[in-house]
């Protein structure tokens, strides 16, 4: 046996599953021992010893990079992080990747100096560091124009989010020394917000992560951070309502609780943590370590550098407050009926839902509503952390939002969940896990490809190794047809699906693959997967309630009546709708509700995008290990390592390793170890070469390949290799035989007379092995059975049909885009692999299974066997009538597949495939696809192709024609495939070529199909005829037409006209009928055929054929111009008569009075027979056009004696039949508009609010109408109040969105246009007066004129003739000078006045009633006072009218007020309350409206000046008071108000560094920033100090006092002026309160000059000194000065103030604006410090020695901020460090201070003279006030 030595060290087996390391201990009694790593001690028996693995010297000492371990095991990668851990080194590489231990202590390094360390160098050059992972992504970005990828993985507590953020302040230091923006700052505070609401803490971590984040940084071409983007993944909800023991809430409630102010406290009605449900059912408030209230502090730092607003911050703590509130609700059962309850009790305690017929609400039980409140709980907190983050990426990704993405470079940081296998594990677990099997594929692709190029480096040949990845557990998550995922979203779709029913399908489909684990027994709920870490058990409890992831429509509903903004901002998604465009009218969009999606569907969406973006970067990998779970610093727990490594996936690192040459030595580790086999000394590798001594190393027995500077052995390895491909070989023949056996056999039992044809076709279509045989191996295939139908045959030149190898062949496409080893030509087997690349999963395996369907329609594979009576039933197509926009993929094709709601992403296929389908079903299918999926269209004609070309079958060819014609009547190819199509079809056979070349060039000019082809259709392509169609008119007359596949309505009412000699086509179109229904398809774009699908579909819906389908087309009158004249097209007005007879006649329009009735009867009697009265003829004529229900309710006798004394009136006219026809057609036009609309479905996203944001739009001869159903109009807006439409613009009068808005918009423009056109009024643009030709008309701007249309009228003339309707005066006026108004009547005169519409719209929508005062007069002036507001929103408020009635004189004053008194009373509260300055911009426009006293109306438009200065109105009055000031040009003040309007929108919200000033009083100091006007600021100071006291504002005296702010570039004696002036005023008081630190010999000197400047050369005074020693010297050193001192000196006055600068000047204080503040948060520095802040930075002074402390400069301030008295300041540009102060004065000052020159220093750190000259020059004095007088 082998002896080991004492101190050897060799592996132990362990009870952990992997070895562990041991040394050999001999006693000197000769006894053996072995001490293992953890000092335990055990003998050591000889057969022991014998068994012994030694140790590799690697393992024993530990190495940085794993990849060089000797043992490359589990053991010797556990055994090295050991040691390491041992010695306190938490970072190891394993080649690339790097392991990071968490040390649970803070060790320092991470500063600047590592940062600094590690910049510019390579991975490898310095020990293993974060640093190096993140200096390798920066340097492999920026040298090789990459985007990189950091993956940082491991267990909660493994330190994921600190090595994250480590990475992220390294890439902001280095990016932050070129940079000159604020985005790195920003991108580094977006940590502490993130962390508050998506970190708690758990019982591993005490600031887990408890959801996936993915940061990508953006660079430049420099290298500088530009800007960021956050994406989050899983956030875990649950968390808000349920804690398990041990742990707490997100930190953000508690962070609020304890850091809000006490007002906060009270508005939100909270208290403590304790008090909360939410809070305390993990029974842990506090965590140690955490300091909430230090943390609140830095989070609402953070939210203020990422600009969230006071508002909004405000609008946060509202919506945490009422989630901790509704915790705290408890719900009892109740037997009380008709109790009156608030929106959301009732949301919360009834479920409604919709039978067949209405809906239901039934009450909830309280552990229902219990639920309800938490589901509605975890979806406010979910959707406003997805709005806070999309909030941070709308600050830090603002610059990259209108850029193209591709021009920057970008680092990505994804800190996400690691492998998670808990005693219990839900739905949550198996997303969680699905996300780490994916990114362990990626890890291990990654790792496979560098193995690669390693090899491929030393030039050695390594193929044919294949390693097992975890594809199979992936295609058993979302892979393969029915999978888990798939199975889970079926489930989660069936209303009656259930937890169970999931499990039994789940079992069934799974139960024999080999990584599902069934459960045991029907009362099992448990099912596990075989993962790469190990298995995982799920209990299946709640799988679909989670997946589900739904807000009942109740919740929803009641968040849509919340009033907070915020709220309903988060749910903007629910409360919207799908799809659609937008329409924006001045003075209009709809969609349907988007369904749900489910979560894992949302979950895979995100994982789908993140590993594309994953894939398109360089990876580098930070594996994060916990040591212990007692988060100890000192305890290595082998098996939690041991099990982090596996689940990490380094094993597989080894695995691919071992698999090619793990055995790898550098040249002199190599030499050192085999130069014992050398046959010579010479082996001196300094004095021989690399390559020479290895050529004497060579032995005959070993083979070895040498190359640059590693040594690779291979050991066995060709014998393995040539032994495995022997095997492959021989498993490949033998399935080909037993293949061919098996066909050979069942081609004999089915057919035996057929056996020699069968046998020889199979020879001929035998499918070459490629990547286009089939996926399904096993079996053999069943060709069709032999028809005896008679084949329609072909041209006999259209055999094996083939093209030229000419430039846009079939044949050069596939050459040049098919993927793998597809060729061009037919096949009979199913591809394995599309065509073409698709970069989108679902898209791969929808061109699978086309493949199928394509060859299935064909007949080049058989129809699967027929399923039983009940499998038929089941899987009947159900498809849906209503318009596409809400149906899924499902309904278009017929399956039974699950889908995504977002992107129709396919699972799998369904089982209703796998029966016979009728060619319509599958035609279906193809083209359903198609429609869903554009990505795929040239997949689907490439497939179609290549089954064309070389086909031998004739039947197969001419389906294949048939296929292709039909598609090429519904979709068109892309721009890649069109001219490679376009040569295809062109030199087809001559029976389809001119007719698919035909289809295709229409289907192109006309658009593409929205819906599936028609069953006539399909008859139509094999005979390839036109379809023979006709339409009803109103006479009853039918046109015959034909259509084709492209056809549309505009088509086809084009073509009846012609056949009708019809010419007022306007406003007829084309409808379809089916039954009793009838809808119309317009006159426009609309293909015909999609209308006839959707009947089919119907009726296939019903159960019954399609080709039985009863539809009709007509052509109806649908829409009137307004300038209609009936007298222009007989035919027209006849089609248009007839219509209304019958519409009346159905009662399609009914009249609310009966004489409307009788009238229009008389007008069809005198019509149809004239003046002669016969009562049988009356009788006609009522049963004609009156509906029978009128006739049964009024007798017959009744209608004919109405209608006889009615046409009395109409036969005594001498009118001709076709005029009365006439007047009968404008009667219905202006009786029921209505009935002549055009309809639009529209969302209002913004506007006036309306008590309903959806309805209906109605379009017609009359105006615009806002309908709710077609009854209740909401709004009706008049053509002439409308002034423009804009399709995709904001900010209109109303935003509307509209699936059909172009056509909307397109309607709405026209009829504009032709109402300018017809119109004759126009209003004055412009004054004109010209004096010297009276041919010219004179008018002012505003004036209505009458313009004169006559004979001579051309509309190309520059001038036209008008009569101003002011002054009556005529004359010609430029047609540039006027705006032809839409209206055919003339305006009224407050549509003049209000034109165009503001006020009276504004007034309708917004104001309420108030009492005494009509509705209608609610906009005009009044002279009695209101009794509420005139805002709806503000009745709870005092009304500001009577301050204004008072003040515009018309309201009598009891007692004599000035006018401040009354401004102060009307303005005031406004600017305290947001809410009131709407409304007293109403009243004020309210009292100028219709106002006719002069005086009066002077007063009002003083208070608009005013208030035009003081705030803005809100964004929806914004137009109307715009509007209103535009339409008085004549006043005087109306520019001056609209002026001084837009300037405050455009400082509102804009801050300056440019200045600030001080507004100082007797006690008081005033900060004036430069956001605050100047005259708030002198408010400010005049305030009185006491209540009731009253002071009148004209007697405080004030004075402007300049001085210096910024001491950049100061030389005393340059500018004189400023010296004596600004300096020596400024400098010498800080000398005298003792700010700086100086000698006794500067201070007799500076004592004496001061000296001087005080009395000149008097000599006299000398006497006074003792006296004046406090005005001479420091106030601090007057004791240690002695009188004598001071006559050693004396110069001038103003020599003795220059010379004094010129001292202070020396000094690194001088120019310091000095803060004495008090600190507790530094204990090494003093309690009282003094502050200075200059052009250097931000100095800390020790006031009694005044010695430095410490100097900042402003480059490492990263923040600061001041609230009260405090002041706070965080310093550094890596490790942070926060300096919080109080100061008697106020903070604001010193941050502003700082903020001045910290905007400035940059510029003055520059080498650019020229930008500093002429930042001296700009900023050289800030301005104050004072009190008082001069200082």
């Amino acid at each position: 046996y082998l002896l080991h030595f004492q101190g050897e060290w060799v592996w132990v087996d362990s009870v952990i599953g992997a070895p562990i390391g041991a040394r050999i201990k001999v006693t000197p009694s000769g006894q053996r021992f072995l001490v293992d790593d953890e000092g335990k001690e055990q003998s050591l028996s000889q057969e022991q010893e014998a068994s012994l693995r030694v140790m590799h010297p690697t393992s024993v000492e530990g190495v940085d990079d794993m990849i060089k371990l000797g043992d490359m095991n589990e053991a010797g990668l556990l055994r090295n992080l050991l040691i390491r851990h041992k010695q306190g080194i938490i970072y190891t590489y394993t080649g690339s990747v790097l392991v990071a231990v968490n040390p649970y202590q803070d060790f320092p390094i991470y500063s600047a100096d590592q940062v600094r360390l590690y910049h510019s160098r390579k991975l490898g050059e310095l020990p293993p560091h974060i640093f190096a992972i993140a200096e390798s992504c920066y340097f492999n970005m920026t040298r090789h124009l990459r985007n990189q990828c950091c993956i940082i993985s491991g267990e909660s507590g493994a330190g994921k989010t600190e090595s994250t953020k480590l990475i992220l302040q390294y890439l902001a230091a280095v990016s932050g020394q070129q940079s000159e923006q604020r985005i790195e700052q920003q991108i580094l505070e977006s940590n502490p917000i993130l962390e508050a609401f998506g970190n708690a803490k758990t019982i591993r971590n005490d600031n887990s992560s408890r959801f996936g984040k993915y940061l990508e940084i953006f660079f430049n071409k420099d290298g500088v951070i530009e800007a960021a983007r956050v994406e989050q993944y899983l956030l875990e909800k649950s968390r808000v309502c349920h804690q398990a023991l041990e742990e707490r809430n997100y930190h953000m409630f508690y962070c609020m609780l304890v850091g809000i102010t006490a007002e906060e406290k009270k508005t939100l009605r909270l208290g403590d943590a304790k008090e909360y449900n939410f809070l305390t059912k993990g029974n842990c408030i506090v965590c140690e370590g955490r300091d909430d209230a230090k943390d609140y502090i830095r989070i609402r730092s953070a939210m203020k550098i990422l600009t969230f607003s006071e508002k909004q911050c405000q609008e946060i703590l509202k919506l945490l407050a009422a989630i901790l509130h509704l915790g705290n609700v408890c719900f009892e059962g109740e037997h009380t009926h008709f109790v009156e309850k608030s929106s959301l009790e009732r949301s919360l305690t009834h479920r409604s839902f919709m039978t067949n017929r209405e809906r239901v609400t039934k009450p909830l039980s309280s552990e229902q509503a219990s639920d309800c409140r938490d589901a509605l709980v975890k979806a406010i907190y979910n959707k406003l952390f997805i709005w806070i983050v999309e909030k941070i990426n709308s600050v830090i990704y603002k610059k990259l939002s209108n850029s193209p993405k591709s021009s920057y470079l970008s680092i990505g940081l994804l800190d996400i969940f690691g492998f998670e296998n808990f005693n219990t594990n839900s739905f949550e677990q198996l997303c969680i896990n699905f996300a780490n099997e994916k990114l362990q594929q990626f890890f291990v692709g990654h790792i496979f490809k560098l193995e690669q190029e390693e090899y491929l480096k030393e030039d050695i040949v390594w193929n044919n190794i294949n390693f097992s990845d975890n594809q199979n557990i992936l295609d058993l998550l979302a892979g393969k047809s029915c999978n888990l995922l798939a199975l889970i979203d079926e489930e989660s779709h069936f209303p009656k699906g259930s937890d169970s029913t999931l499990l039994n399908k789940m079992n069934q489909q799974h139960s024999r693959d080999k990584s599902y684990i069934a459960s045991r027994s029907q009362y099992d709920t448990n099912f596990g997967i075989q993962h790469f870490a190990g298995v995982v058990y799920y209990d299946s409890t709640g799988f679909l309630e989670k997946n589900r992831d739904a807000i009942s429509s109740d919740i929803i509903k009641m968040v849509e009546m919340s009033k907070n903004k915020l709220l309903r901002q988060t749910f903007e998604t629910e409360l919207s709708t799908n799809g659609g465009h937008a329409l924006i009218m001045t003075v209009a969009q709809a969609d349907k509700r988007k369904q749900v999606p489910t979560l894992s569907g949302q979950f895979r969406q995100s994982l789908d995008s993140l590993m594309k973006a994953l894939s398109a970067c360089q990876p580098f990998f930070i594996r994060c290990f916990k040591p212990n779970n007692d988060k100890q610093s000192e305890v290595f727990d082998r098996e939690l390592c041991m099990r982090q490594l596996r689940y990490s996936g380094m094993m597989d690192t080894i695995r691919i390793r071992n698999l090619g040459y793990p055995i790898r030595h550098t040249f002199e580790e190599f030499l050192k170890r085999y130069r014992v086999l050398l046959k010579t000394t010479i082996c001196n590798p300094k004095t021989v070469s690399h390559d020479a001594v290895l050529l004497m190393i060579i032995p005959d027995s070993v083979y070895c390949r040498f190359h640059k500077i590693s040594v690779i052995f291979v050991r066995g390895y060709r014998v393995r290799k040539s032994w495995k491909q022997k095997r492959e070989a021989v498993i490949l023949l033998q399935a080909y035989t037993r293949g061919l056996l098996a066909r050979k056999t069942i081609f004999n039992q089915q057919n035996k007379p057929l056996i020699s044809f069968v046998t020889v076709e199979q020879r001929r279509n035998m499918p070459e092995p490629a990547d286009e045989t089939s996926a399904e191996t096993p079996g053999p295939e069943i060709p069709p059975p032999m028809s005896t139908t008679p084949i329609p045959s072909l041209e006999e030149d259209d055999d094996e049909f083939d093209e030229d190898d000419d430039q846009f062949s079939f044949y050069k496409f596939s050459e040049l885009n098919f993927q793998g080893n597809a060729t061009h030509t037919h096949v009979t087997q199913r591809l394995r692999q599309p065509l073409l690349p698709h970069d989108d999963e679902g898209d791969t395996l929808a061109c699978l299974t086309l493949s199928w369907i394509i060859l299935r329609f064909m007949g080049d594979i058989p129809e699967p066997k027929s399923l039983d009576t009940t499998s038929q039933a089941s899987s009947t197509i159900s498809h849906h009538l209503p318009n596409k926009q809400g149906r899924r993929l499902s309904n278009l094709v017929g399956l039974d597949q699950n889908m995504t709601e977002d992107e129709d992403v396919l699972i799998g296929e369904g089982p209703t495939l796998h029966r016979p389908l009728s060619a319509l079903e599958k035609l279906h299918i193809i083209i359903g696809y198609a429609l869903s999926r554009r990505d795929i269209r040239d997949e689907i004609y490439c497939q179609i192709c290549k089954q064309l070309v070389k086909n031998k079958n004739r039947k197969s060819r001419m389906q294949g024609w048939t296929l292709l014609s039909i598609c090429l009547g519904i979709f068109p190819p892309t721009e890649l495939f069109m001219k490679y199509l376009e040569s295809f079809v062109r030199k087809g056979p001559s029976a389809y070529g001119a007719y698919c070349t035909e289809r295709l060039r229409r289907i192109i000019a006309n658009g593409e199909r929205k819906e599936l082809p028609c069953w006539i259709e399909l008859q139509a392509a094999k005979s390839k005829e036109p379809i023979d169609v006709t339409v009803t008119l109103m006479d009853d007359r039918t046109i015959s037409l034909q259509l084709e596949s492209a056809s549309t309505s505009a088509e086809v009412c084009q073509a009846v006209a012609e056949k009708t000699n019809l010419k007022d086509t306007h406003g007829f179109s084309l409808y379809i009928s089916l039954y009793d229904k009838m809808w119309s398809l317009g006159s426009c774009g609309k293909h015909v055929l999609d209308a006839v699908s959707q009947c089919e579909q119907e009726m296939r819906r019903q159960g019954k054929h399609e080709r039985d389908t009863p539809w009709s087309l007509s052509l109806r009158k649908e829409l009137f111009t307004p300038w209609h004249d009936c007298s222009e097209d007989p035919i027209s007005t006849d089609l248009i008569y007839r219509q209304v007879i019958k519409g009346i006649k159905s009662a399609d329009y009914t009249s609310e009075k009966e004489d409307g009735y009788v009238q229009l009867a008389a007008m069809h009697y005198y019509i149809q027979f004239g003046s002669t009265n016969s009562r049988e003829n009356i009788q006609k004529v009522v049963e004609e056009c009156i509906a029978t229900q009128l006739i049964e309710n009024k007798s017959m006798t009744k209608w004919i004696q109405l209608i006889n004394s009615a046409l009395s009136q109409v036969q005594c006219c001498t009118q001709s039949r076709e005029s009365v026809k006439g007047e009968l057609v404008d009667s219905a036009r202006k009786e029921w508009p209505l009935h002549f609309s055009k309809f639009y479905e529209v969302t209002m996203t913004s506007g006036p609010p309306l008590p309903k944001s959806r309805f209906f739009v109605a379009v017609n001869w009359s105006g615009i109408f806002f309908m709710d159903g077609r009854e209740k109009r909401l709004l009706e807006l008049p053509y002439i109040e409308m002034q423009e439409v804009h399709k995709i613009r904001y900010g209109g009068d109303f935003d509307l969105r509209c699936a059909e808005a172009v056509e909307m918009a397109a309607l709405i423009e026209d009829t504009l246009k032709g109402l300018r056109q017809h119109s004759v009024y126009a209003l004055a643009q412009q004054d004109t007066n010209k004096p010297d030709d009276p041919m010219f008309l004179v008018c002012k701007r505003g004036d209505l004129l009458l313009v004169e249309k006559d004979e001579e009228y051309s509309p190309e003339e520059t001038w036209i003739k008008a009569t101003n309707q002011r002054t009556s005066s005529s004359g010609a006026v430029y047609k540039d000078t006027v705006q032809f108004l839409p209206t055919l009547t003339r305006p009224t005169e407050d549509m003049l006045v209000e034109f165009p519409l503001h006020l009276i719209l504004f007034s309708s929508l917004l104001f309420g009633a108030s009492k005494g005062v009509g509705r209608e007069k609610l906009w005009s002036s009044s002279r009695e006072p209101l009794k509420q507001p005139l805002m709806k929103t503000l009745v709870v408020l005092d009304s500001q009218l009577l301050p204004i009635l008072k003040y515009m004189g018309d309201y009598p004053i009891k007692h004599s007020r000035s006018p401040v008194e009354l401004t102060d009373q009307i303005f005031g509260p406004a600017t305290q309350h947001e809410a009131l300055q709407d409304e007293i911009y109403c009243q004020i426009m309210r009292q100028m409206t219709s106002n006719n006293n002069r005086l009066s109306m002077e007063r009002g438009w003083q208070l608009m000046w005013l208030c035009s200065g003081l705030f803005p109105p809100s964004q929806n009055l914004m137009r109307h008071t715009q509007r209103f000031l535009e339409s008085r040009p004549r006043e005087p003040l109306a520019s001056v108000c609209l002026q001084r309007l837009l300037s405050i929108l455009t400082l509102i919200g804009v801050t300056s560094t440019s200045s600030f000033s001080y507004i100082t009083k007797p006690v008081i100091t005033f900060s004036l920033d430069e956001e605050r006007y100047f005259f708030d600021s002198l408010r400010q100071t005049s305030d009185s100090p006491k209540k009731g006291k009253r002071v009148r504002e004209a007697n405080v005296p004030y004075l402007v006092i300049f001085k210096r702010k910024l001491w950049f570039n100061v030389t005393p004696g340059k500018d004189q002026v400023a010296d004596l002036t600004f300096h020596f005023p400024q400098e010498m008081p800080k000398y005298l309160r003792g700010n700086h630190n100086c000698t006794k010999e500067d201070m007799i000197t500076l004592g004496g000059l001061l000296f001087r400047s005080k009395v000149d050369s008097d000599r006299s005074q000398f006497v006074m000194i003792p006296r004046m020693l406090s005005e001479l010297v420091p106030a601090d050193k007057i004791k240690i000065m002695s009188p004598e001192d001071w006559k050693k000196s004396g110069i001038t006055l103003q020599e003795a103030k220059i010379a004094f600068l010129r001292t202070i000047s020396s000094w690194p204080t001088f120019g310091c604006a000095f803060f004495e503040v008090k600190q507790s948060c530094e204990p090494s520095y003093p309690s009282t410090v003094m502050i200075a802040i200059s052009k250097q930075g931000v100095s800390l002074i020790n006031p009694t020695n005044k010695e430095l402390l410490v100097m900042h400069k402003f480059s490492r301030i990263l923040e600061f901020s001041s609230k009260g008295n405090f002041f706070q300041m965080t310093v550094g540009t890596l490790m942070k460090s926060s300096f919080v102060c109080e100061t008697t004065q106020v903070s604001n000052r010193l941050s502003q201070c700082i903020l001045f020159y910290k905007s400035v220093w940059p510029y003055f750190e520059s080498s650019d003279y020229e930008m500093k000259h002429f930042l001296t020059k700009s900023f050289p004095f800030f301005s104050g006030l004072r009190n008082g007088g001069p200082p």
